[in-house]
């Protein structure tokens, strides 16, 4: 779903893709305000749903009933196709039954999310970036891979945060990344730099 969180994966010199889900946080509710910017949530939020759950093999996992998850594929479509200049992502909060919207501030985004929650709990929160701007700065870095390669600068990950707080650099030279990579980008580049292990394939005969 999040196809702005695609993490790019350097293993044994091949470039691989990845897609991973929604995220899990949950965290308390943001302040309402009147105006566009700050947080706010839809009136589903108003009622008290039970979390919904499923066996997997002898865990019980939460799952994201179908109204909630119908309104996350409508918001986060159209945050991509019509309001990439404002939507930076969203995750599923499944325990409390809501999901999370980032967003830059914007009223005609605000609406559009108002429009398509049906009768769902999402709560929408202030983002930095949107997708549109840290799709380009992503594209740069990961263009820019032979060049950091050449000099040695180990990056494991690259991908957009959902959160819309930067593109998140995963790297084995974290000490190198946070001197060098603002003297490339500028020191107001939307990059945000994580200590990151080598990428290991699992053994074989894992099941991994």
């Amino acid at each position: 779903m999040h196809r702005d969180r695609v993490v790019r994966l350097l293993l044994a010199g091949a470039l691989l893709m990845t897609a991973p889900g929604c995220g899990e946080i949950g965290g308390g509710d943001p302040p309402e305000h009147s105006g566009p910017t700050g947080g706010w949530h839809t009136p589903g939020c108003q009622f008290s749903r039970p979390a919904r759950f499923s066996v997997v093999g002898e865990r019980r996992v939460p799952v994201t009933p179908e109204r909630l998850a119908a309104a996350m594929e409508r918001i986060d479509r159209g945050g991509r196709e019509r309001f990439a200049d404002s939507f930076a992502g969203l995750e599923v909060d499944q325990l409390r039954v809501r999901a999370i919207v980032y967003r830059v501030p914007s009223e005609a985004f605000d609406a559009f999310i108002r429009e398509n929650a049906d009768n769902a709990c999402i709560v929408v929160r202030d983002a930095a970036h949107a997708v549109a701007e840290l799709g380009r700065w992503h594209d740069r870095v990961v263009a820019d891979l032979p060049y950091w390669d050449a000099r040695g600068l180990r990056i494991v990950t690259v991908g957009s945060r959902h959160d819309g707080m930067g593109v998140e650099i995963g790297t084995r030279d974290i000490d190198r990344i946070r001197d060098e990579f603002p003297a490339h980008y500028g020191a107001d580049a939307p990059l945000v730099f994580v200590e990151e292990g080598p990428v290991r394939p699992f053994p074989p005969g894992s099941g991994g």
